[in-house]
């Protein structure tokens, strides 16, 4: 069976412990930070202040990582109003830029037309490049805007220190600011300030907030699971940031924050089964010294997935039973090497991120298996004794949805939750039916839900995998 409940809630009030001192680290560095940007406002209004970090305190808190934070930078500016012009794919190809996997592919120019209310400021040779077109009279460059916002930073950095606003650095400590990484060459100006406890760095990043949003939402079907509208309320604002020195791209970091924190009002385990496993991550999945590995943001990905998958109450009423729902769908999507993005499921967010998934899908499977070895912190045991090989049947079925889209559905996943298969058969028939591992599912026994549509669907798609395996053999 899978771990007992101690083991888990021992695990999260470790974490929830931990979690009300880490933001108010994360909220003293963040008050030193917005006295900078003030400054930077005042000398240039061009740049806001952003003082709603509900999203990004958020994310912090949810987060087992403490090293890096997105701070975004408004620009004051009628975004409506510029036009946005896509760019071929050999011009976006070329300056292809990432940053943490959250923004979709494909980038544009913002263009400023001829005659924009309110765009005098914008059309400066410091944010700006003519050009002749009969629409508009050039772009707003984003490279020249980073240039020019890490210079303000710079300024604002000194002024703030001669002010006593921040504290210098001394001899015996560093300052509450350091600007050394601003001179690195990206999309963001990573700034680290002083928590009182450690340093994190925060990536300030200039954002254009159009209120014409670019999210189309054709497919309903995708909001089951989430309060009604919910799709529609993050779709109602529409973020570029920089994507390469002339071209913008559209982020959907701030919708899928906006979309957990409305999941997060609802009842239930469900952003501590987040929070849980990011951690799990953080000191097992992830190899130590490594930039890459899963991501906050992937199981972020996961998470609304499971939401969408697992719409009822019931789903969420147990820790250990929650947490599951979230790795059925995290190794399907391991076997199949592919991560849908929520709001754009054609988008593959493990494709170019050089995860060995292989290995990844070991090390979940493992603890999927044996769940009690690892909820402890600074458990230390060495990985190759702990894996327990697994046979190839658990990832036949786990492939099934790249098969047949139609597996990538509840039912499918209910069916991995539940013991029927374990029930109905016996070991022997089971492997000659489909040869998966059978003390995997045995420990998958998290299935309590009484609808009874839902249990006609996973019989349904149960008798359809027999059915299949019988006619493959």
């Amino acid at each position: 069976m899978a771990a007992k409940v101690p083991h888990w809630h021992r695990y999260l009030q470790v974490i929830l412990s931990r979690e009300r001192q880490r933001v108010e680290h994360f909220q003293k560095a963040e008050n030193i930070l917005l006295v900078v940007l003030e400054r930077v406002h005042a000398m240039d209004p061009r740049f806001i202040v952003d003082y709603s970090r509900n999203l990004e305190a958020l994310e912090f808190a949810l987060s087992a990582a403490e090293d890096e934070v997105t701070m975004e930078v408004p620009l004051r500016i009628d975004a409506d109003a510029l036009f946005v012009q896509e760019c071929s794919d050999k011009q976006s190809d070329s300056e292809k830029e990432t940053c943490g996997n959250y923004q979709l592919p494909g980038s544009c120019y913002l263009g400023v037309p001829k005659e924009g209310p309110n765009l005098e400021n914008w059309t400066k040779e410091d944010v700006f490049n003519a050009v002749g077109s009969t629409e508009y009279c050039g772009h707003i460059v984003p490279g020249k805007i980073l240039r020019l916002l890490k210079d303000l930073v710079v300024a604002a950095i000194v002024h703030c220190k001669s002010q006593s606003l921040i504290k210098p650095v001394l001899c015996s400590s560093p300052g509450e600011v350091e600007a050394e990484r601003l001179k690195e060459d990206d999309m963001h100006l990573p700034l680290l300030v002083s928590s009182g406890w450690k340093m994190i760095c925060f990536n300030i990043v200039p954002v254009m907030r159009r209120k014409q949003g670019v999210l189309e939402l054709n497919n309903s079907w995708q909001e089951r699971g989430f309060p009604q509208g919910s799709l529609r309320k993050v779709a109602q604002e529409a973020n570029y940031i920089p994507a390469s020195y002339y071209h913008w791209r559209y982020s959907t970091n701030r919708s899928i924050l906006k979309l957990i924190q409305i999941v997060g009002n609802l009842k239930g385990y469900r952003l501590d089964s987040l929070r849980l496993l990011d951690q799990v991550n953080q000191e097992h999945w992830r190899e130590e010294g490594k930039k890459e590995g899963l991501t906050f943001h992937h199981l972020k990905m996961v998470f609304l997935w499971a939401t969408h998958f697992f719409p009822s109450p019931e789903d969420w009423m147990d820790l250990d039973g929650s947490v599951y729902r979230l790795l059925v769908i995290l190794l399907c999507c391991l076997v199949t090497q592919n991560l849908p993005h929520f709001l754009y499921p054609e988008q593959n967010l493990f494709q170019g991120d050089g995860l060995d998934l292989s290995a990844l899908y070991s090390k979940v499977e493992t603890f999927a298996s044996s769940p009690e070895h690892f909820l402890k912190f600074h458990f230390v045991i060495r990985e190759n004794n702990m894996h327990q090989q697994m046979d190839y049947g658990l990832k036949a079925l786990l492939l099934l949805p790249d098969e047949d889209k139609a597996y990538w559905d509840t039912a499918f996943f209910d069916m991995l939750l539940n013991k029927v298969f374990c029930d109905d058969c016996s070991g022997e028939d089971i492997k000659r039916i489909i040869p998966f591992n059978t003390k995997m599912f045995v420990q998958f026994q998290m299935y309590q839900i009484k609808d009874t549509q839902r249990i006609s669907a996973m019989s349904n798609i149960q008798a359809k995998t027999k059915k299949m395996a019988n006619n493959q053999s």
